[in-house]
């Protein structure tokens, strides 16, 4: 059930597992849509939301009604599980703008401020389909309010009763969401990118979304900026011979029930533990998980054991995939931990599962994934807000390198740049 691969080379087998995928005939797809939605507007939206999500929709737009009647379909438990989530994340959040309100600079004349501004508006795509995600709604919204966007959107695929999921309407309430709409797929990024007579396109599009989402967020992105290529999700489990196969499969379960393509695996230098693997695997399928259609057919394409000869080998090998989450299950997981450069989150210990992540530890779980983690990070307030250069030079300053501007200037063939700094010394 599960694939077992001997590393020899941690980065070439890495590299191996990750599939390509051949999408060329959905790029002509999602094209389609995004110029139907720039010229039919509304009606391209309706139109595809029937013909993708199988659901007839009147309006795009989630009114005040909607919202009430959305808490009347909750419990408070679960309201309450939302204000936890949300007071985590904003306490983590504000921390890190905390440290960008001091940043200055002045030397010989020249005084640098970097001043925070915010992203004036921000469209956040929230999935639906076969669960639904108010907890990726506050990991969207919570960053975006504390950078102080001006106007944060929401957009989500809508029900078979043509609403959207009413928890993730009462996250955006307690979010404090602008404008919520009903839509979703390569139509919704559309409409965020380019507006519509319902709604005004924004400036950024943040949230991950499956296949035709992705490929909608690439080829808009010459226009508007976007967070990341996010989806789907991805799991590796470093463990050895103290580890607890009962916790790692558990685990490894959590993320494949989110979809079918979920990247699930295991690295190791221990032969031991993959009997016991592979035992409490079998087990674990052969029971009546929920979701285990989802789950069996995730761990039967994507989920792989890889043993490798030593922890040197491992690390090459973590490093190269860049995962989205790694957990660490090993007598010594800060070790490990300090010598990988590349993973979306790295979680050490038994106490701090990825499925914890996903809504309660204070992190965000917008995270990269497909190897962006080499360069990318999860999403945060700093996606949501440019540093501006405030710059005061004094007569003295710009003295200073004037003759320095003059060298560059010429040898780069740009001598007005000079001229126009020479200008303020002939008086």
């Amino acid at each position: 059930m599960i694939k077992k691969i001997k590393v020899k080379d941690g980065k070439k087998e890495a590299i191996l597992i990750r599939k390509l995928r051949h999408i060329p005939q959905k790029c002509l797809i999602v094209e389609k849509i995004i110029n139907d939605v720039i010229k039919f507007g509304d009606n391209a939206i309706i139109k595809y939301t029937e013909k993708y999500d199988n659901v007839k929709i009147d309006s795009i737009f989630v009114d005040k009604v909607e919202f009430k009647k959305a808490y009347q379909e909750v419990t408070m438990n679960q309201v309450n599980s939302l204000r936890k989530i949300k007071k985590l994340l904003e306490k983590n959040e504000k921390m890190v703008l905390e440290q960008l309100t001091r940043i200055k600079s002045s030397a010989g004349g020249i005084r640098i401020e970097k001043v925070v501004k915010p992203i004036d508006s921000v469209g956040c795509y929230i999935p639906g389909g076969r669960a639904r995600y108010p907890s990726t709604l506050i990991m969207c919204a919570v960053p975006a309010k504390i950078a102080d966007v001006n106007r944060t959107v929401v957009v989500s695929p809508p029900m078979k009763n043509g609403n959207i999921d009413p928890l993730t309407l009462v996250a955006a309430d307690l979010c404090g969401i602008d404008e919520v709409y009903k839509m979703g797929g390569a139509q919704a990024v559309a409409a965020l990118a380019y507006g519509t007579k319902t709604i005004k396109k924004v400036d950024k599009i943040v949230g991950p979304g499956g296949l035709f989402v992705n490929i909608a967020k690439f080829l808009v992105s010459n226009k508007i900026a976007i967070d990341m290529i996010a989806g789907p999700t991805e799991l590796l489990i470093y463990a050895d011979s103290t580890s607890e196969p009962k916790l790692i499969v558990k685990d490894l379960i959590s993320q494949a029930e989110h979809s079918n393509d979920t990247i699930c695996g295991v690295v190791t230098t221990s032969k031991a533990l993959i009997e016991r693997l592979e035992n409490e695997i079998e087990e674990s399928l052969n029971s009546s998980l929920p979701r285990l259609d989802i789950i069996s057919t995730s761990f039967r394409n994507n989920a792989f054991i890889a043993l490798c000869d030593d922890e040197e080998n491992a690390i090459s090998f973590m490093n190269e995939l860049a995962p989205e989450h790694l957990e660490i299950l090993s007598k010594n997981p800060k070790q490990i931990a300090a010598k990988v450069r590349t993973a979306g989150v790295i979680l050490l210990g038994k106490y701090a599962p990825s499925a914890a992540s996903d809504y309660c530890l204070g992190s965000n779980h917008v995270l990269p994934t497909m190897e962006f983690g080499k360069s990318k990070s999860s999403l945060s307030v700093l996606d949501f807000m440019k540093l501006v250069n405030h710059i005061t030079v004094t007569r003295r300053g710009l003295y200073s390198i004037q003759k320095c501007i003059r060298e560059l200037a010429i040898a780069e063939g740009l001598p007005n740049h000079y001229y126009a700094v020479e200008e303020r010394f002939r008086n």
